[in-house]
């Protein structure tokens, strides 16, 4: 399963690939770390699933996965997210992310889903 990671931290990408390297069915692909160079990443690379923080320079990442979602075969989306509230928990949801965590409390469960999917 082909992943490519967005976040604006070089800590959580590092974080994610390596927690995501311990998954055998799993490949990180490609890391972005702004919506620019997200939207390149996706296009060129078509992964499978897309790991991707709400928060990040150069635009919004709700606007990205709606962006994702609107293509022909669409990746899984995984929001892993600091900001959880309710109000950003629905706007990603009706946007189409497949799945919505929060970093603090539920960044193993990235893993766990994709397990589970592998």
């Amino acid at each position: 399963m082909k992943v490519v990671i967005v976040d604006h931290s070089a800590i959580i990408r590092e974080r994610l690939e390596a927690m995501l390297s311990e998954v055998p069915q799993v490949e990180t692909i490609g890391q972005a770390e702004d919506q620019l160079e997200a939207q390149k990443l996706v296009r060129k690379l078509n992964p499978e699933v897309v790991i991707l923080d709400i928060s990040m320079p150069g635009g919004s990442g709700i606007g990205l996965l709606r962006e994702i979602k609107k293509g022909q075969q669409p990746p899984l989306v995984i929001v892993l997210t600091d900001q959880s509230y309710p109000l950003y928990r629905k706007k990603c949801l009706d946007a189409g992310a497949d799945f919505f965590f929060d970093k603090s409390t539920e960044f193993d469960k990235v893993a766990e889903v994709l397990k589970q999917l592998g």
